[in-house]
């Protein structure tokens, strides 16, 4: 690339499809050690889904908020339990509902850059919680 262009672009880290997946697969296990199905998403730095699923027996609208928490953990790069509560509604609306302060949301940082997020739903926010930081921690992510 010409040094020209080099001025307009940045070198960007992506978590990679099999680096989802081994976070996935983290996250399924430990919420079956844990006798608790959930719904599971990873979302690029983007809000695109990478990964997803949604375990026997979870919450069927648990998939939405699991989706909800991975967007909001990529989006403001830090756990979406640390969202301002003052600002949940505002978030909400102005985000069309894909905003949300719900416990089990994360971002996926590696080497200090957000990569990614996940989102963990359908058990109590601190069951949310454990899997999601199993996933990370899978892929040497930071909590």
């Amino acid at each position: 690339m010409s040094t020209e262009k080099a001025a307009f672009t940045r070198p960007a880290a992506r978590l990679t499809h099999a680096g989802a997946l081994v976070a996935l697969n983290a996250a399924v296990a430990k919420a079956e050690a844990m006798g608790v199905p959930q719904n599971i998403s990873i979302v690029d730095e983007g809000g695109n889904l990478l990964a997803f699923v949604r375990m026997d027996g979870a919450k069927l609208l648990s998939r939405e908020t699991s989706l909800s928490k991975a967007i909001s953990a990529a989006s403001h790069r830090q756990p979406t339990s640390r969202l301002d509560p003052a600002l949940e509604l505002k978030l909400a609306i102005a985000a069309g509902g894909r905003l949300t302060n719900l416990e089990g949301g994360f971002p996926i940082i590696l080497d200090g850059v957000c990569v990614c997020g996940i989102g963990v739903g359908s058990g109590k926010g601190a069951e949310d919680v454990e899997v999601a930081k199993a996933a990370l921690a899978a892929i040497g992510a930071e909590v």
